[in-house]
C-alpha cells in the first residue's frame, strides 16, 4: 500500500481516552482529518486502528510519511513544503 494523501505538514494533536479505539485516515480524503470518514471506499486504503494505552495528547500523522503509523514519528520535517 502506497503513502496516503498529505493533509498538513504537521501532526495532529488529539486527546484520546484510555482504551478507546480511533481510526486514523490512511487515505488523506477524509473530511474530519485526521480520523476515517469512508473516503477511501473502493481504493487500496484502509483505516488504521489505534488503541489508546492512556489517557493524553497523542500526536497523528499528518503527512502520511510517518514509519510509525497511525503516530507521528517526526518524518514531516524532512520533507519539502
Amino acid at each position: 500500500m502506497s503513502d496516503g494523501k498529505s493533509t498538513q505538514n504537521a501532526p495532529y494533536r488529539v486527546e484520546v481516552e484510555e482504551g478507546k479505539k480511533y481510526f486514523w485516515c490512511s487515505c488523506g480524503l477524509s473530511a474530519s482529518q485526521p480520523f476515517c470518514d469512508g473516503s477511501h471506499k473502493d481504493s487500496e486504503f484502509s483505516p488504521v486502528v489505534y488503541e489508546a494505552t492512556s489517557t493524553g495528547t497523542v500526536a497523528f500523522c499528518g503527512c502520511r510519511q510517518s514509519k510509525n503509523k497511525p503516530l507521528c514519528d517526526g518524518t514531516h520535517r524532512t520533507l519539502a513544503d
